[in-house]
């Protein structure tokens, strides 16, 4: 009796917390902020309706399972408060340029099982076959070459376009919905690594563009929270003085918007599948083995993030992290300090990112073959509702318990 009668005890405060929690920043005099503090950490539904091929169909041409309620339901249980949608629309436009009304309702699905889980969501304008990504910046997406104004006006007016179609669907959903007007603008490395200072300025009218096209639909979209996006999305460019990048004119004021940056670094131990490091942090260190990282590590990992905060955080604009991953390998020796690097990784990054005002936000592309030494960005197996990698979650959750969002 005593043990049924704590447990109805501790139902209600969780209820009560919930329902507490919801709709609380509202009238705060920075809103941006207090829906960040309320968001980590978050994950990404990776490869999924940002995958190119037609129709519906898209959603499974790059992995292979339909989203289902009982997924998002899953990634709630696993501790995550907000879920980032990668989406596609210029690809699922006619030739008028209107969203098909099929995957606009397919979306809005997926958005609501979100929602009414209580999750945050940031839904977004993604790669999208590099509409403007890529060829915003580049007449071809095989050697750089120059926009002119004529390319910028056009792409100007496009993605104004589809934030108004995007912003006027979703234009009745409260503050658990936040927008972010593209992904990783100029990131072809081949193509812009060494262009971030001279492409900035046109970023910053495609970063207001976005910002005005949604405010102007009003409704609720008049103080939703919106995400811009930094140089080549990493934090070097981002906080760099030379590259000068500045947040847009809200025309509501301050207190609404974020930033967004990504972080896979050191790369040769995250990302890269040949070749690769597979062992990372001071206390995972292999004697005398090259598969040992040489660089980016906790001292990096601080540096970066603390820049981000003196930068943005502490002038007002939270910042969200929208990915970050790395591969789980089967590697050819001491897969037991490769675990431990894995699981150490994602903990000094999740709380490092906390701690100075980021979201983290988990890239998961449902993909459970670890392909040996290559790896796979995957922690959760969507088709098994089974945790994949443990290393990387419980990493995550380690992060998140010891980090403190900044006051």
């Amino acid at each position: 009796m005593k043990s049924r009668l704590l447990l109805t005890i501790a139902c209600v405060c969780l209820s009560f917390l919930t329902v507490e929690g919801k709709g609380k920043c509202k009238n705060n005099s920075n809103k941006a902020i207090c829906v960040a503090s309320q968001m980590y950490p978050g994950w990404n539904l990776a490869n999924t309706l940002e995958a190119t091929g037609q129709g519906l169909s898209a959603e499974t041409s790059w992995q292979t399972t339909r989203t289902t309620k009982e997924i998002i339901d899953f990634v709630k249980r696993q501790g995550f408060r907000s879920v980032r949608i990668p989406c596609s629309w210029d690809i699922h436009s006619d030739a008028q340029g209107r969203i098909d009304p099929q995957w606009l309702a397919r979306v809005k699905e997926i958005v609501d099982y979100c929602v009414k889980d209580g999750l945050y969501v940031i839904l977004n304008d993604h790669w999208d076959n590099g509409w403007i990504e890529v060829k915003g910046f580049s007449k071809t997406d095989q050697i750089y070459e120059k926009v002119d104004e004529q390319i910028i006006q056009a792409k100007t007016a496009r993605l104004k376009d589809l934030w108004t179609q995007i912003a006027i669907a979703f234009k009745g959903y409260d503050e658990h919905l936040l927008f972010a007007g593209l992904n990783e603008p100029f990131q072809q490395y081949n193509l812009f690594h060494d262009k971030h200072q001279e492409l900035t300025p046109i970023l910053l009218r495609y970063n207001q563009a976005f910002v005005d096209a949604v405010r102007a639909t009003g409704g609720k979209n008049k103080k939703r929270v919106l995400v811009v996006q930094t140089p080549g999305i990493n934090i070097s460019s981002a906080t760099s003085e030379t590259i000068n990048f500045t947040m847009p004119v809200d025309p509501i004021g301050k207190g609404c918007l974020m930033v967004e940056v990504h972080y896979y670094e050191p790369w040769d131990f995250c990302g890269q599948e040949e070749g690769g490091k597979w062992f990372w942090g001071q206390g995972q260190h292999v004697e005398n083995d090259p598969k040992t990282c040489e660089w980016g590590e906790e001292s990096w990992s601080e540096s970066q993030f603390s820049s981000m905060k003196k930068k943005f955080y502490d002038n007002g604009y939270p910042v969200i992290l929208g990915e970050y991953g790395a591969n789980w390998r089967e590697v050819g020796h001491r897969q037991d300090m490769h675990d431990a690097s894995v699981k150490a990784w994602f903990k000094d990054v999740t709380q490092k990112a906390v701690s100075n005002g980021c979201v983290p936000m988990l890239w998961d592309i449902n993909a459970s073959d670890r392909h040996g030494e290559k790896g796979t960005l995957t922690v959760i197996d969507r088709s098994r509702l089974e945790v994949f990698c443990p290393f990387g979650m419980e990493g995550i959750m380690e992060g998140v318990r010891s980090a403190k969002w900044p006051q």
